[in-house]
Parts: C-alpha cells; structure tokens; sequence
C-alpha cells in the first residue's frame, strides 16, 4: 500500500476535515463530535451482559466518540439493552459501532443487517465488514440500511399525517436517531433498490469551532444536534492479531472498494493510515491500542495473538484517526479515570500530528 506519510488529511484538523465536499453525513457529523469532545477515543466495550455494558457506557461516555459492541456475546441481548444504550448516547453525545465484521453473500449479509434477534441496522450507526466475499457485500449492506431508513421515514411521515401530535419544529426536522429508536421493531427490511433518504449533510463550508471550557463544549454539542440517522461502514482492511492475512493486495484492494462507495463506507479498521489519493477522506480506526499500566509493565500481547501499541505510534507515527481500546479500559478497577488517560493520550498524539493547527 502506498504510504500515506504526506496525505493532506494527516495535517489536517479533524474539524476541518468535517467540511469536505464528500464527506457523508455520518462521518462529517463524527468528525465534528470527536473536534468538540477532543476525543478520538473508541471503548471495545467486550462484556457480557446489559448491566455490563450500560454501566461501561455511563463510565466512560463523556470520555469517548464512539462506544464498539459485540451484541452476540450480550447474554441478555434485547430491547432493554437496545434502549439503554441508546438513551446514554444521546445523552453522552457518542455513537455505537457494532463490530459485526459481516462476511458472507449479498442476500445473507442483508438478513444479518437488518433481521433476526439482533436487528443491527436497527441500533448500530456503524457497522464494518470484511471484503473476501467481493466487493457485493458492500453494494447489499448499503442498500439495506437505505432501505431501512427510508421505511422509518415513511412511518414518521405517516404519524404525521395520522394527526400524532409533534411540535412544529420536530416536523421540520430531519429523522434522527431519537425517532428510530421510538418507533416499534419491525421485520427484515431489504430492498435491492436506491432509496432517498431525508438525512441532511453536516458538512459546513467553515469548521466548527470550539473555545476552551466545558460550557463551550456544552454549547457546541448543542449546536451539532441530534445523532442523525444514517448508517456508515467501515472496511476490515487490516488487523492488530499476529499472523492476520489482511495485507498487500487485500489492503489495497478493500481501499479501492471503499472509494467505489464514498456515500456509505466512512473508512477502515486498520493499522495505518489509508488515504493516498488527492479527494480520500476516510478515517481510520485503529485497534491494539495499550498504555502501560500507571504503575506496572507495558503489555506487549495478551498469549493469544494480539498485539498492541501506544496512542503515540498508532496516531501520530502511523496516521490512525480513532483508537480502539478494550481490555486497558475494561479491566481498569476506575474505568472514568482510566477512559480519559487514553483520551488525553491520543488527542496530545493527534495535536502533536497536525501541529495544533486549524486546518
């Protein structure tokens, strides 16, 4: 893969990457969270039960710009979790990535997305997926989420008509995640066609500044709105596991995939950063992610092929965009404390990158 050492976007505030031409609504509204928050901080949130995982998410939200989920290993995986969460990252202002890591035909990935006891397109802004089946499992996924959006929009609309009451200025805006997860669960929505969505681009001609304080930031999330409701991707380009297969041709090959679908694809799990070409915007997120215990021996693996790195070398050496970090956080006895050591960690990593610059 070429190097992307001296790619625009590796100077460039994330801020004001969010004003890009073709940014999709979802990553511009990503980057414009992780500017006022000053967090480039993902929590693998690994755990097995609702309690489990709300309870991380209220100790580590304020901390974080995105929370990652593995439902399948939730025991008591349902609405109550679905909600719950949901209702703290509205509040937390943070977006959930389900790491479903799909990997199969079209038609099955479909299913997978949108049906079934977990309903992922339901609750789940981001998802990711592996390209070995060809790059159709892109092409399937987009057009599930399209067509899932589009039929809550309809249902709103029809409330509407219906005569529910709703204020003047909920009509008026665009459905956000708030109206989704108000609206009933339904059955599998697939439709093998492109579907219009009412979901408005948050890229600005000018970034989104924020001064010092936390009224400030108050004030500025206040002003991003709601999460909005759209659906992004991202592609399993490379991986932090000791052996993985994913590289050289592979690589390059997931890149050129994304590019094929900028409106839906966000970016990468990978461990460097991907963009070379002149209009590439994608983020990259970046797992293996460890800082030495604040007493203790820096981790090096875990025994079971995972590999890890500081903030430092996977931000400001390799170009990653958001760190993911599970086990440094979750097995932290204060997991608050720990989230925000990481937080500081890597945006200092990412200031030191661009070089505290404005754009």
């Amino acid at each position: 893969m070429p190097s992307s050492n001296s790619h625009h976007t590796r100077t460039q505030s994330f801020a004001y990457r969010a004003t890009h031409s073709n940014i999709p609504p979802l990553a511009g509204y990503l980057l414009h969270l992780i500017s006022i928050k000053r967090s480039n901080l993902c929590v693998s949130a690994d755990v097995t039960s609702t309690a489990a995982l709300l309870r991380l998410a209220e100790d580590v939200g304020d901390s974080i710009c995105i929370i990652k989920t593995h439902a399948d290993i939730i025991n008591d995986f349902g609405d109550k979790t679905i909600r719950g969460l949901r209702e703290i990252a509205q509040r937390k202002k943070f977006l959930v990535f389900e790491d479903r890591k799909f990997g199969d035909i079209g038609s099955t990935v479909q299913k997978q997305y949108t049906a079934g006891p977990l309903e992922i397109v339901r609750w789940a802004c981001i998802t990711n997926a592996h390209i070995f089946p060809g790059p159709a499992i892109v092409r399937a996924l987009k057009e599930a989420a399209a067509a899932s959006i589009a039929q809550l929009n309809q249902s709103v609309q029809t409330e509407i008509s219906a005569g529910t009451p709703r204020t003047s200025n909920d009509s008026a805006r665009s459905t956000s995640e708030a109206d989704y997860m108000s609206s009933p669960r339904k059955g599998s929505i697939v439709a093998a066609t492109t579907i219009e969505t009412r979901t408005e681009s948050l890229s600005s001609p000018e970034p989104m500044e924020v001064g010092p304080g936390a009224e400030a930031q108050k004030e500025a999330l206040k002003s991003l709105g709601d999460i909005p409701l759209a659906r992004g991707l991202l592609l399993l380009a490379e991986m932090s596991s000791e052996g993985n297969l994913l590289t050289g041709a592979y690589t390059e090959r997931c890149v050129e995939i994304a590019r094929e679908h900028k409106d839906f694809v966000i970016g990468f799990i990978a461990q460097h950063g991907l963009n070379s070409k002149a209009d590439d915007s994608f983020i990259t997120f970046t797992p293996g992610v460890s800082l030495p215990p604040v007493s203790g021996i820096e981790r090096k693996g875990d025994g079971l092929g995972q590999q890890y790195n500081t903030p430092r070398k996977m931000i400001l050496e390799e170009g990653g965009d958001v760190i993911i970090v599970g086990r440094g956080i979750i097995d932290a006895t204060d997991k608050a404390a720990e989230a925000e050591r990481y937080r500081k960690e890597a945006w200092a990593a990412y200031e030191k990158r661009i070089g505290a610059r404005k754009n």
